[in-house]
């Protein structure tokens, strides 16, 4: 295999090959290279077998993915993919043989592989497929599905509305385009930066490809082919975020067993065979005594909460009866056999806007919104993916799966949406994607996005960290209007409150008065949840644990506190005397001097946390919060500690791409000690981003025959 290797000065790869499939092959190489570690451990995600090398700590997700039936998924979407487009499956197979090329080397550089004891496997040609479901299959939050089912249960069905934040979700993003019409070069420009979990390494590649056919910049998903997410190619660029559509089901089963396996109860009133069998989890430290998972699928899906009663039980009716009975997920993939996967060339070879549109109608999962743009001035702003016709209260809650009515009929048109005054900002609000959708992001960030944008005539590609480092704080509005209205405080209390009313409303890291409003929601939201209406939603059935985070009832009291703090009433909860005893106790607990970066700590996820304590790096305190453009999410009332933040920043100049910037909270090398391991880090905390290089001249050449 030939292909050149350059890097940047941030160690970014620029791969350049002769053709396609060599340059697959060579991503796949340096992927595995550079992040062998984090794409061993994808799959060994999708296959379930994390805990084998993990410990008893990952056995939730293990028994997820299995009972998920997430490797099968892969390989049906694989084949599917090799009868329907084998041009791109032979490209998917290249990176894959690329990988595996890459892989021993990689693991000699990562020390987690010698830690754990594991040895790098084996990819497959169905791999990638796996790595793109296990990191999108909760990506919807199906599972809030289970919260609105409790919520109803205890509260009814008008509480369901109380509790939508418009809707906390595992994701989201902010993207916006502005126009030439608005730009000083007359081009348009595309920023933004997706939300998701802080991951060390990172959950983008920053990557370029170039063959014969293209050359492209942009985001990577590492384990997966191209360019997907967030991208530019010279003359189009284009990036997403989260839709928020409602594209998977919940459906509650009647199974029971017989002498010959286990039956579901179907629509028509007909018990029919649901396929079952048994797999067996091996478990490090666990004295060779493996877990054991029952796997079974019904016609609608496979089963992921619950199991058939003993041989001779009648089944239980509904959720009053049981409420963990047996739940099976229905999800695009598993019923069509495409991931999508048939996008990822068409993107990668796209030269205009309408290439792109083209490309994004294969599109499938996750559903995102598109933005895109090009040098003859075309724009797009569409809806992507695959969303079923059904009943709607499927999107709601879980469904019977014994009666009629909940079946899906078909797919929903793509919705496309408009551009306003040479502006379009997407930040998964309720917008192009509303009627596919059952809860939404806040408009807060989509607000203050187009507010912003709308303060200067002219904008450049330099000027998009003023929008990406926002830190106003619209959603406090609210409490801030609750302690404006009480009286008769203490000397303490009222001091504190009168500086949070003159307080700017910035989530800044050096805020003195940031840190006392979070310590005030904070104290809130826990007083709130503790009251007997809601408290009884603390303790929810015992679902597997790899649901729990959508069932916290302080999470959930957090990301609503809006709603809470302005319905016209709450269950009778008396919300003045809640937000007095809790600026009350903050006035008493509120450290001297303590601003919002004191606490508010960047928290990454690692799939193997430091043997001790001290080995962890100390992580920086951060500027923002959830409904801040800067959005860096903690939970309110649990811990100002912030797990979600921007997985990446991007803004895309049509008018010179080498005027395009981006950056990603880490770096672009996976190995704990490179250089290139977190040296973005310090870019990233201000608001910077690094240069995108596109001149081979001004880039380093990597020996690619050394290993």
């Amino acid at each position: 295999m030939t292909f050149d290797l350059y890097r940047d000065a941030h160690g970014i790869p620029h791969l350049r090959a002769g053709d396609v499939l060599a340059l697959a092959r060579a991503q796949g190489r340096v992927t595995a290279r550079d992040r062998a570690w984090q794409l061993e451990v994808e799959r060994h995600r999708v296959r379930g077998t994390t805990a084998a090398f993990l410990g008893r700590e990952a056995l939730p997700w293990d028994r997820f993915a299995r009972r998920a039936r997430l490797e099968d998924t892969a390989r049906r979407c694989h084949a599917a993919l090799e009868e329907r487009d084998p041009e791109t499956a032979a490209w998917v197979r290249a990176y894959v043989e690329g990988v595996n090329e890459g892989l021993a080397a990689g693991a000699r550089r990562a020390p987690e592989f010698a830690r754990t004891g594991l040895a790098p496997g084996r990819w497959e040609p169905w791999t990638p497929f796996g790595v793109w479901l296990g990191t999108h299959i909760l990506f919807a939050g199906f599972p809030a599905k289970l919260w609105r089912e409790e919520v109803v249960r205890h509260l009814g069905p008008e509480a369901v509305g109380l509790f939508a934040a418009d809707g906390p979700g595992t994701a989201g993003s902010n993207g916006w385009l502005v126009t030439g019409a608005r730009t000083a070069t007359g081009q348009a420009v595309i920023a933004g930066d997706p939300h998701r979990f802080i991951e060390e390494p990172g959950v983008y590649q920053q990557i370029r490809l170039a063959c014969p056919e293209f050359d492209v910049l942009g985001l990577a998903v590492p384990g997966v082919p191209g360019i997907a997410h967030f991208a530019h190619t010279g003359t189009v660029a284009w990036a997403i975020t989260n839709a928020m559509a409602d594209y998977q089901d919940l459906y509650r089963e009647r199974l029971r067993r017989t002498p010959d396996g286990v039956e579901a109860l179907d629509p028509d009133g007909t018990w029919r065979p649901a396929p079952a069998h048994t797999e067996s989890i091996e478990v490090a430290g666990a004295e060779g005594r493996p877990e054991e998972v029952e796997v079974i699928e019904t016609a609608r899906g496979p089963v992921v909460i619950g199991s058939p009663p003993p041989h001779g039980t009648t089944p239980a009716a509904g959720p009053e009866a049981d409420p963990c009975a047996p739940l099976a997920l229905r999800h695009p993939p598993r019923v069509t056999g495409d991931l999508g996967f048939g996008a990822l060339l068409p993107l990668l070879r796209a030269r205009r806007v309408a290439d792109v549109d083209r490309a994004f109608d294969r599109w499938a999962e996750p559903v995102n919104v598109v933005l895109a743009a090009d040098t003859e001035g075309g724009t797009l702003h569409r809806i992507a993916g695959r969303v079923p016709v059904r009943a709607a209260a499927n999107r709601v809650r879980p469904v019977p799966a014994w009666e009629p009515g909940h079946e899906w009929t078909g797919w929903h048109e793509t919705p496309y949406g408009d551009l306003d005054d040479g502006l379009a900002v997407m930040a998964n609000q309720r917008g192009p994607a509303a009627p596919l959708g059952t809860e939404f992001a806040p408009p807060h960030r989509a607000d203050r996005i187009r507010a912003l944008l709308g303060g200067r005539p002219r904008w450049r590609a330099a000027d998009m960290p003023e929008v990406h480092t926002d830190t106003h704080l619209a959603s406090a509005a609210p409490l801030l209007d609750h302690l404006a209205a009480l009286d008769g405080l203490a000397p303490a209390p009222a001091a504190l409150r009168e500086r949070l009313l003159r307080w700017d409303r910035r989530m800044a890291a050096d805020s003195a008065d940031a840190a006392g409003y979070a310590a005030v929601r904070g104290a809130l939201v826990r007083r709130l949840a503790a009251e007997p209406a809601f408290a009884v939603l603390a303790d929810p059935p015992a679902y597997p644990e790899v649901f729990q985070p959508w069932l916290a009832l302080l999470p959930r009291v957090g990301l609503a506190l809006e709603h809470l703090l302005t319905a016209p009433d709450l269950y009778g909860i008396d919300r003045p005397a809640l937000v007095r005893a809790a600026l009350e106790e903050t006035a008493t607990t509120l450290g001297e001097g303590v601003t919002w970066g004191d606490t508010h700590l960047l928290a990454p996820w690692r799939a193997l946390p430091p043997e001790a304590p001290g080995e962890a790096p100390q992580e920086p305190g951060l500027s923002g919060d959830h409904d801040c453009v800067l959005s860096t999410s903690s939970v309110p009332g649990l811990t100002d500690l912030a797990a979600r933040a921007s997985a990446a920043r991007y803004v895309w100049d049509l008018a010179r791409r080498e005027d395009s910037r981006w950056v990603v909270p880490f770096g672009a090398c996976g190995v704990p000690g490179d250089p290139h391991h977190r040296d973005q880090l310090p870019l990233w905390l201000t608001g910077g981003l690094a240069p995108v290089v596109t001149d081979w001249t001004l880039l380093t050449e990597e020996d690619v025959d050394h290993e």
